[in-house]
């Protein structure tokens, strides 16, 4: 056996464990599931040190191999830690996703149709950095009674491992076997496990648009990820200044290294000359590099945009800008240039608003707020597995509902097809119950 084989040979061993894991779990009471994450939520405290002290290590050994967005997305501080802790403990609050009847219909007298929701089985989560997303995807899959196999960059080896070393920890005290959760540490595993198209029921990518595009175009399993997060601002000419400046200035720069931060912003030419120069003197202080179409040019002393500039996700203190004629132009430039993330207009008037929500093309559209609300810990589901652009749900931020399917059952005494066919046939009554 080559050592190809062998690893391969070795991933499905862990892949079923995962699995078998994985239905006992499905199988276990919402009490028993959130004693669990309790569980987890101890066990990170208790290792808060060693995790940072682990973190601290990678940080140093990859800050001169990666760039500025993906370190930002690796460092794992006191905050984002706390963040993380605490998410695990609100998805412990959040109502049961498993056994919930969606359908109760009776067919006939005696045989009873339900729907009824149940877990995918096994995730299969891929990410650049971001350890803190270990955390979240965990608590979770645990939640929705999934198992999860998880493989980290190689930049965040050491965070990863005393993570999940902590996560199995705190399972080791509960019901539920610490084999539902494994961390993979190679890139040949990486391959590997997007070949398991019979074992890993999703893979979720998290990482920059190359990498998850990568993912997509090299597996058969479902994916569940964005390739790209181009978001859009756009100030039409009826914005409060104040409130599009302050709008702006934060979708760009509380986290620059996020997808759902800006990356374009589109100005009405009726009031570019009055916001353009104020809100460029904010981001210019923040140390936003600004990049303008021709008409931003000669209102501001930038640099010139290129056609790449508008289909381009900085991930950094990079700004494009764009003066448009209307409402139409804007939603016209997003629809082709925007990657269906997150896209927001500052304006009071509600009948533009009304048509900016309604006809862009996005995952989420907003109203006179910040595109960085768009995270599944800020819209209250506890936490998040990834953000999802493609036009089935489940869309957006993806929490417990997206890893949760149904499956119908029906409960009969002893009822034949044949009855309900044919001449004589017997009516249905589908009477919802």
């Amino acid at each position: 056996m080559t050592a190809s084989q062998t690893a391969s040979h070795s991933l499905i061993e862990t892949a079923l464990k995962t699995r078998t894991a994985a239905m006992k779990l499905a199988a276990l009471s919402t009490e028993e599931k959130n004693q669990a994450l309790e569980a987890i939520a101890q066990a990170l405290e208790a290792a808060y040190t060693e995790i940072l002290q682990a973190n601290a290590a990678d940080c140093e050994a990859a800050k001169s191999e990666i760039n500025t967005a993906l370190y930002n997305r690796l460092k794992l501080d006191e905050n984002k830690f706390r963040a993380g802790v605490a998410g695990v403990r609100d998805v412990a609050k959040l109502p049961e996703p498993v056994g919930r009847v969606q359908i109760h219909r009776q067919l006939d007298d005696g045989l009873i149709l339900k729907r009824v929701s149940c877990p995918l089985g096994v995730l299969g989560v891929i990410f650049e950095a971001r350890p803190d997303a270990v955390i979240q995807i965990t608590s979770l899959a645990i939640k929705s009674g999934n198992g999860v196999i998880l493989k980290g960059g190689k930049e965040a080896i050491r965070s990863c491992s005393a993570i999940v070393q902590a996560i199995k920890q705190g399972l080791s005290q509960t019901v539920i076997n610490p084999d539902v959760v494994q961390l993979l540490t190679t890139r040949e595993e990486t391959m590997e496990l997007l070949k398991l198209d019979q074992y890993v029921d999703l893979i979720i990518p998290r990482g920059s648009n190359s990498f998850v595009r990568f993912v997509m175009e090299n597996t058969r399993i479902p994916v569940l990820g964005h390739a790209d997060g181009i978001c859009h601002l756009y100030i039409d000419k009826s914005a409060d200044i104040a409130k599009a400046i302050s709008i702006t200035v934060d979708a760009k720069t509380q986290y620059p290294a996020a997808c759902n931060a800006i990356e374009t912003l589109l100005v009405h030419q009726e009031i570019a000359d009055k916001f353009l120069p104020q809100v460029a003197t904010v981001l210019q202080v923040k140390d936003v590099e600004l990049r303008g179409d021709q008409h931003s040019c000669a209102i501001l002393d930038i640099a010139s945009a290129t056609e790449s500039d508008w289909s381009t996700e900085y991930s950094d203190l990079i700004l494009s800008i764009k003066v448009v004629d209307s409402l139409e132009q804007a939603i016209g430039h997003i629809n082709t240039y925007g990657s269906r993330h997150t896209d927001a207009i500052v304006t009071e008037d509600l009948e533009a608003a009304k048509i900016f929500l309604n006809q862009v093309n996005a995952a989420g559209v907003y109203h006179n707020c910040s595109t960085r609300f768009a995270d599944g810990f800020r819209y209250g589901f506890g936490a998040e597995v990834g953000i999802s652009t493609q036009q089935m749900p489940p869309r957006g931020p993806v929490g417990l509902e997206g890893l949760v399917t149904y499956k119908y059952q029906i409960h009969g005494d002893g009822h034949i097809a044949a009855t309900y066919s044919g001449r004589d046939a017997k009516p249905f009554q589908h009477r919802d119950l």
